[in-house]
């Protein structure tokens, strides 16, 4: 591994570097909402085509040359340098923060090219900047090169856009006539939903020109570089949920969904119990593979196949603590819904007190569209009565509960 500071450049094939690779943003901004984002530039340091900046509105470039895989603060990308167009000759990677705070108090992070390069950074290498240009790789007499930048930015995303020359998309209206022969300027959407109080809807049509919404991807991520607050040594169900047994300080939160399918039908998919669901076929639920370490970048996924969401009445999206934190507080968890053709939504979990359960969102189908509600409402154990039962009971789901586990 080669390890870069601020201003080093080199050769990707010299650093043993091959095409295609992967670029991980990893960034620890523990209560900040993080953007990556990816400007595919031509010559003239500009974006010249928009397609070429790829981030949460537009998680692939053309040919899938730049391809983005999100989580909460993080970023992996897939770079395939033989599938840019030749016009693009420089692609660089940022991140910006939405809202509150400053690139000051970013905690120990590091840009990532596969097994080959790593440049460490953190907040002491800004002041109050809302932007970073993190790293870049260009295209130099014929050969490509990483160079790590680690440059503040003062503005945020639609600053960052301005000065590689695109143009941000206003609200929607209807356009003034253009002649024939006046030039078109593209202009780049960097409009996302963020459901902020509980109660908060959005409704959503399907996808143009299809016969659904298309593949319905649910993450949820955290800050893994975190550790629960410290508290008194716990032992037995409580030292289980908390995480304060064998030692372990990683975070570990797990997603589930209860559904309620068109005919009445009701299920659960969830790590425990085995019970992954399935996407091509009923529930059209399915878990990702559950990472037991907690410490997968990528987070917790469920995706549902939005193109058969007439079979399904209602999704209620939740999760828990498995180990590791004392309360979501200390998690810095959000769930982003992305789906296609339609601006993410994000609802972020830092209320409850020390509830190891969040129902955090409610998927419904109204009469063939999308409404999305955010619940953000925290269960816990009572007695013999587990959290799930009792969201369940709330919901009214009507579910059969036994013990489940991880195998």
């Amino acid at each position: 591994m080669n390890i870069f500071s601020r201003g080093q450049k080199g050769k990707l094939a010299d650093l043993g570097c091959q095409s295609p690779f992967t670029i991980g943003l990893d960034l620890a901004g523990a209560g900040m909402s993080l953007d990556v984002s990816c400007f595919g530039l031509d010559s003239f340091d500009k974006l010249s085509d928009e397609r070429y900046m790829v981030f949460y509105n537009q998680l692939a470039s053309p040919g899938d040359a730049v391809k983005l895989d999100l989580g909460s603060g993080q970023g992996r990308f897939t770079v395939n340098l033989d599938a840019l167009a030749e016009s693009i000759v420089k692609l660089v990677f940022v991140a910006a923060i939405d809202g509150n705070g400053t690139m000051r108090t970013l905690g120990a992070s590091k840009v990532r090219v596969g097994d080959a390069i790593e440049f460490p950074l953190s907040g002491a290498d800004f002041q109050d900047e809302k932007a970073v240009i993190l790293a870049e790789v260009y295209r130099k007499d014929g050969v490509w090169r990483f160079g790590a930048v680690g440059q503040g930015f003062n503005g945020g995303l639609s600053a960052l856009l301005k000065h590689f020359g695109g143009t941000e998309a206003g609200p929607a209206s209807t356009p003034a006539p253009t002649p024939a022969a006046a030039p078109q300027t593209n202009k780049v959407s960097l409009s996302k939903v963020t459901l902020e109080k509980r109660g908060d809807k959005v409704s959503l049509d399907k996808k143009a020109g299809g016969r659904g919404f298309g593949r319905i991807h649910v993450n949820l991520n955290w800050n893994h570089s975190g550790a629960a607050p410290a508290a008194p040594a716990k032992t037995g169900f409580l030292a289980k949920l908390t995480g304060a047994v064998g030692g372990s300080t990683g975070i570990d939160l797990d997603l589930g969904c209860m559904y309620e399918m068109a005919d009445g039908r009701p299920g659960l998919v969830q790590a425990l119990g085995n019970a992954w669901g399935e996407f091509d076929q009923p529930p059209y639920i399915k878990l990702e593979a559950d990472d037991r370490t907690g410490q997968s970048k990528d987070g917790e996924n469920l995706i549902i196949n939005g193109d058969r969401f007439t079979d399904i009445k209602r999704a209620l999206i939740f999760a828990f603590i498995y180990k590791g934190a004392a309360n979501w507080a200390a998690t810095d968890g959000v769930v982003t819904i992305n789906m296609p053709e339609q601006a993410p939504i994000e609802v972020r979990l830092d209320g409850g007190g020390d509830q190891m359960m969040v129902a955090i969102a409610m998927i419904e189908n109204r009469s063939g569209s999308m409404q999305v509600t955010k619940l953000t409402e925290y269960f816990s154990q009572q007695g013999k009565e587990s959290a799930h039962q009792i969201m369940d009971r709330k919901f009214g789901f009507g579910l059969r509960w036994t013990t489940g586990k991880k195998d």
